[in-house]
């Protein structure tokens, strides 16, 4: 059965929606006005009996086709009462007016099915069963009580979809290996991540003299309240290295606090989070009087370099977390209450849901982004053979929708079997391969192909190849370009070239390409000119 309309009878209002929909349906399959009577009284009469004896009674208004010759619209009652016992005249009569009505009752489920020929089934075809699903999901609202009872349905979908993305939200704080935590000006603890009780092992409840003295060194508990206390009052930032108690030994933590400002400019609350470096320290006080491990003093600077990079990138999760992860559920938040204020059904539907909708989904790709993000391991050795032809025929088949819509060529060379990550490998070809198409304001044309370098063969055209051997694959296209401008920057999370309003995305995905490309030990670079297309180089060690 093809369902058309679902009602949910609760009261006598419903009894009216049901015999309208009713009427509806048949009229619009063309049955007679007195066969249209029949069919929503007799739907009427079961409805009646489920809203007087019935629980849970649902009413599903649909067409069954048995073949093309022979098509019926049904209405199918569910309930977990025995209605045929509880009112049998009812029944009675709605079969004497419709003549074609079903009954069972089994584990405490009854179903009543009412149903009625189509008398020109031709003239019914799928477009047409689809014209019905639309007029009824966008049709006026029949009363103020069906109009209401369709908004109480949206906060529903609305007040689930939130659910999930604070669902998400705390996922993504919790995979973050930050101890992390939230405080307002009164020193009282919002929010901690499953890491921040874990390592701790105690409630956390206030950001205190007191209660810091639980878990951080004496001689640090000072240090980091005369810090809190002077971000509170000139707004600043503030960083500086404490020790943490673990069981029986202290720990050395980066701790860092920054203002967690609202979309108005106002703080109202403070992020507050602490990275372990206790492996640089206890180096670093080693290093201080020992003349030997000055050579390693030096690989360890170069580390540090780095150290400080992958800091940055903690930074730059914990930004999310705090401000552009909360903007869109803060928006949600708004909306809905606002919704419940005491304004027309035509203002919620003008200025409200849509932008409910828009800010959850846009809330829901962010969070998605950002966890493959973090998903990719630098250290995952879970390596095979991939046979990259297989990758690129899957992506492509994925992509498949929009290169259809966009009417793309794609050509595709053969391409190398190499040792890599299979999820991360597919990762990569489908940000490539769909920014190809994306960033394009004409027929996309995207060309994929594959050669080998060594040290002995490369020429002037691999100046950026790394040296080596190498699979070089590349993927070209004819879109909208980039400034060498960018080049220094394109490969960083969160880099955006474009407004939203032009292009879609949140800057995460040649960061994640890059992140993939390191992991299996090769490069990524580009060329691009502006109008007219972009290739990227991806550079796979050649076993």
């Amino acid at each position: 059965m093809k369902e058309i309309v679902k009602i949910n009878l609760d009261n006598e209002m419903d009894l009216i929606l049901a015999h309208k929909r009713s009427m509806k349906i048949a009229e619009m399959c063309g049955m007679p006005l007195s066969s249209q009577t029949r069919f929503s009284t007799a739907v009427s009469e079961v409805a009646r009996c489920s809203i007087a004896n019935g629980k849970n009674s649902v009413l599903v208004l649909g067409i069954n086709i048995i073949r093309a010759s022979h098509k019926e619209i049904l209405a199918v009652l569910t309930d977990k009462v025995d209605l045929k016992k509880c009112n049998p005249e009812a029944y009675k009569y709605a079969a004497k007016i419709s003549g074609n009505i079903e009954y069972h009752y089994a584990d405490n489920k009854s179903v009543t099915t009412l149903s009625h020929q189509v008398p020109s089934p031709g003239l019914l075809s799928d477009a047409k069963i689809n014209t019905l699903v639309d007029y009824f999901k966008y049709e006026p609202p029949i009363s103020a009580y069906d109009e209401i009872r369709k908004k109480n349905i949206e906060l529903v979908a609305l007040s689930e979809k939130l659910g999930e993305s604070e669902n998400r939200y705390r996922t993504l704080v919790d995979t973050i290996p930050v101890l992390i935590c939230i405080v307002n000006d009164r020193n009282i603890v919002l929010l901690a991540n499953n890491a921040f009780e874990i390592y701790l092992k105690l409630p956390f409840h206030s950001f205190d003299k007191k209660s810091l003295g639980a878990f951080i060194h004496h001689d640090d508990v000072q240090l980091i309240i005369e810090g809190w206390s002077n971000v509170k009052k000139n707004k600043r930032d503030f960083s500086a290295d404490i020790r943490i108690k673990k069981e029986d030994i202290y720990i050395w933590h980066n701790v860092s606090i920054m203002p967690n400002k609202s979309e108005d400019g106002s703080i109202g609350s403070w992020l507050i989070y602490f990275v372990n470096n206790n492996a640089q320290k206890m180096i670093v006080e080693t290093l201080k009087d020992n003349s030997e491990l000055r050579k390693i003093q030096l690989e360890l600077e170069s580390a540090n370099s780095k150290l400080k990079f992958k800091n940055k990138e903690l930074e730059q999760f914990a930004f999310i977390t705090s401000h552009d992860l909360q903007e869109p559920l803060r928006k949600i938040m708004i909306m809905i209450s606002r919704a419940a204020e005491h304004l027309t059904e035509q203002q919620k539907t003008l200025y409200y849901f849509d932008k409910i909708t828009l800010a959850a989904g846009r809330l829901s790709n962010l969070i998605s982004d950002v966890l493959n993000y973090s998903r990719v391991n630098n250290h995952d050795k879970f390596t095979a053979e991939i046979d990259l032809n297989d990758v690129a025929t899957q992506t492509l088949d994925d992509l498949s929708l929009i290169i259809e819509e966009k009417k793309a060529v794609i050509n595709l060379s053969p391409l190398p079997v190499v040792n890599g990550i299979d999820t991360q490998l597919r990762q990569l070809f489908y940000n490539l391969i769909n920014n190809a198409l994306k960033f394009n304001a004409a027929q996309p044309a995207v060309n994929i192909s594959s050669r080998i370098i060594s040290a002995q063969s490369n020429t002037a055209f691999d100046v950026q190849a790394p040296s080596g051997n190498f699979h070089v694959i590349s993927i070209q296209d004819n879109g909208i370009g980039m400034d060498s401008e960018y080049s220094g920057r394109i490969f960083d999370m969160f880099q955006r070239l474009h407004q939203r309003d032009q292009y879609s995305g949140n800057g995460i995905g040649l960061a994640l390409c890059k992140r993939i490309i390191e992991n299996h030990n090769g490069t990524i670079n580009f060329t691009s000119i502006p109008g007219q297309g972009t290739t990227f180089w991806i550079y796979l060690p050649k076993n």
